[in-house]
């Protein structure tokens, strides 16, 4: 498993993130505090609270690519 600290500022910015997540056929996670929602799933996303830095949980350890594509994001 892979993890790394992301920010979504914008509506725009979710939108683009779950573009580029669901591209990936491995599970991708978002927690915030004690909840955890599927990156893949929008509405999961509007569902925690993206004001602060939420942390981004791949399920692989080869996800590279991913994360270059995802490098805007990443605080």
């Amino acid at each position: 498993m892979t993890e790394a600290k992301i920010r979504l500022d914008t509506i725009n910015d979710v939108k683009k993130f779950v573009n580029i997540v669901f591209r990936y056929e491995y599970d991708v996670d978002v927690v915030s505090g004690r909840y955890a929602v599927d990156a893949k799933s929008i509405l999961g996303l509007f569902s925690i609270d993206l004001s602060k830095d939420v942390v981004l949980k791949v399920h692989s350890d080869n996800c590279n690519e991913l994360l270059a594509e995802i490098k805007e994001f990443i605080v």
